[in-house]
């Protein structure tokens, strides 16, 4: 009995292994915080890489003086393409361009306006949340024929007004419209975000990103979107590049 009481005393005394087993308790709930925070970066520069890419659409394309041409325009649409690189955002994402003008009777029918033209680049499969381009008979025009008659395009009014009402352009509260003789591009981003770490499925899971921008054009006074060498970054095509 004394020798049995003897060795429980020295396995209570007994500190091998304790540095083994703490680790053992504590590795599991270090390793997910280390994971967290990786996830929680990850999802932060996805939304600063959203962020950027809607500015550089809007600021490169209204930069463009003179005349805007189809070369432009795809210029403008590889720069999103290369900002969101490393979150591969032309297999995730879309980009989609506007061209907002005031109608041609802004002075006198409350300051009305409609969409010129419209591009987009990426393979998400999404459509303007806040008008379209449409024909003088209501159809909406995704294969990037809109230069050839804005004339027939009375209807291509932003998703929140009519025909009959001024309109404006983006989001409730942050709503923008063009002056007269001037344009204003309008960038939409749409991003599918994927997390890195399945432990962060729970906290932030698949979501979709969105994010606008808008810039007033520089010194351009003629918002035609002239033919070029290249293609035709059209709505109705689903590329990365």
């Amino acid at each position: 009995m004394q020798a049995v009481i003897e060795r429980l005393r020295r396995l209570r005394r007994d500190q091998s292994g304790l540095a083994l087993i703490e680790f053992a308790i504590t590795a599991p709930v270090l390793l997910t915080l280390g994971l967290m925070g990786i996830e929680v970066v990850h999802f932060a520069i996805a939304n600063l890489r959203c962020s950027q890419i809607a500015m550089t659409v809007a600021d490169n394309a209204s930069r463009v003086r003179q005349q805007i041409t189809e070369d432009d325009i795809n210029e403008v649409m590889q720069g999103a393409i290369l900002v969101g690189n490393g979150i591969d955002f032309g297999n995730k994402g879309r980009v989609i361009l506007s061209d907002l003008e005031p109608t041609s009777t802004y002075s006198t029918d409350g300051g009305k306006q409609w969409i010129r033209w419209q591009r987009c680049v990426g393979v998400k499969n999404v459509t303007s949340s806040y008008g379209v381009p449409k024909t003088s008979t209501g159809t909406i025009i995704t294969n990037g024929t809109e230069k050839t008659a804005p004339s027939s395009q009375a209807t291509s009014i932003p998703t929140n007004g009519t025909t009959s009402t001024p309109t404006a352009m983006g989001p409730s509260g942050r709503q923008i419209a063009a002056l007269s003789g001037t344009a204003v591009m309008f960038v939409e981003v749409v991003y599918d975000y994927q997390p890195l770490v399945p432990l962060a499925t729970p906290l932030l899971g698949t979501r979709t990103l969105n994010y606008v921008a808008a810039f007033n054009v520089r010194q351009r006074t003629d918002q035609t979107l002239y033919a070029g060498s290249g293609s035709v970054k059209s709505c109705n095509s689903f590329t990365s590049s």
